[in-house]
């Protein structure tokens, strides 16, 4: 069960974090460029199909994979336990996330033209560089660097 809960993160981690990376460096370039809402939105549209659901798969099984850590789910907030370090730091990430989706998807995307696609740009770059943070804080339950 372990094992498949955290292959399961995985993929949904590299189609989450992949995809950020490719809108990041790829296709938002373009985007602010040309000056296409467009452009963005169709992108948005196609890795909106995987994308999201890979980020509900990250969510479910990372709190059955922290669970499993540490079933004592008031124990992912004690500062003395080194494995509730990166439990934290991953619920953080997480919060920041979906703030910034929460806001772009309510707040900039509905008013989105080519004067606020600078906007739009600083909510998909922080987002991008939170997906690599959770690579990294995922990557130190193995390795111990936030122990």
């Amino acid at each position: 069960m372990y094992g498949t809960l955290l292959l399961l993160h995985i993929l949904a981690a590299t189609i989450w974090t992949g995809g950020h990376i490719v809108l990041s460096v790829v296709i938002l370039p373009k985007v602010l460029k040309h000056r296409s809402p467009e452009e963005l939105l169709s992108f948005e549209s196609v890795y909106e199909k995987i994308g999201m659901p890979a980020l509900i798969i990250q969510i479910l099984t990372g709190l059955y994979l922290a669970y499993l850590m540490l079933p004592d789910i008031t124990q992912w907030f004690n500062l003395t336990n080194p494995v509730s370090h990166a439990i934290m730091a991953k619920l953080c990430l997480l919060l920041l996330t979906l703030s910034f989706a929460v806001h772009a998807r309510f707040r900039v995307i509905p008013h989105l033209s080519p004067d606020t696609l600078k906007v739009m740009a600083w909510h998909i770059i922080p987002v991008t560089i939170l997906s690599i943070l959770f690579v990294v804080v995922g990557v130190s339950f193995r390795t111990g660097w936030l122990y």
